[in-house]
């Protein structure tokens, strides 16, 4: 199974930036049929989708994050562009694999990364 690595979360005022990266490692593999996502996770809420990318490059966003998130791939390597952050970006982001492509269900996801924190605030 695919593992997924994530880093760059931080603290960032709100109307700050960050770019989050996710790293996909043996012994498995990314295939062509699945749909590679960022999810997150408040304290207290259920996990969500935020944005998620076929292998084919297209790419999909939850309406919260549409026009200030880009999600991205080079190789192996998922990357999250977050512009423009709000207090509610606030949680641990997760990248995750949808083996039987897309979804916006986290139930469909697995090969789940540690996550990484992002805390908006001032």
């Amino acid at each position: 199974q695919v593992q997924m690595i994530e880093s760059g979360g931080g603290l960032v005022r709100p109307g700050g930036s960050l770019t989050l990266s996710c790293v996909a490692s043996g012994p498995g593999r990314i295939y062509s049929s699945h749909f590679v996502g960022w999810l997150r996770q408040a304290p207290g809420k259920e996990r969500e989708f935020v944005a998620g990318i076929r292998m084919s490059g297209n790419r999909y966003y939850a309406d919260s994050v549409k026009g200030r998130f880009t999600i991205s791939r080079d190789a192996s390597t998922f990357y999250l562009q977050m512009n423009s952050l709000k207090p509610e970006d606030t949680g641990t982001y997760y990248c995750a694999v949808a083996r039987r492509g897309y979804s916006t269900n986290a139930k469909d996801f697995d090969s789940w990364g540690q996550g990484t924190q992002v805390t908006v605030s001032s």
